[in-house]
């Protein structure tokens, strides 16, 4: 039964604040100042090519 109380005081503690920090390292990663140009590109992709395929060319290939 030890063992048990110990994991979950770990728990309860040490992996809470560990959680919380990784998260918090998410959302400034996410919302980082370099970052917007990469996400409005990446929102822009189903609206690229919407009367003819991609070129060779843009296709990057």
């Amino acid at each position: 039964m030890e063992e048990y109380t110990f994991l979950r005081q770990l728990a309860d503690s040490w992996m809470l604040v560990a959680l919380f920090a990784f998260f918090v390292g998410i959302i400034f990663w996410v919302f980082r100042p370099g970052s917007t140009k990469q996400y409005l590109d990446t929102a822009n992709i189903p609206f690229r090519h919407d009367d003819k395929p991609a070129t060779s060319k843009e296709a990057g290939q």
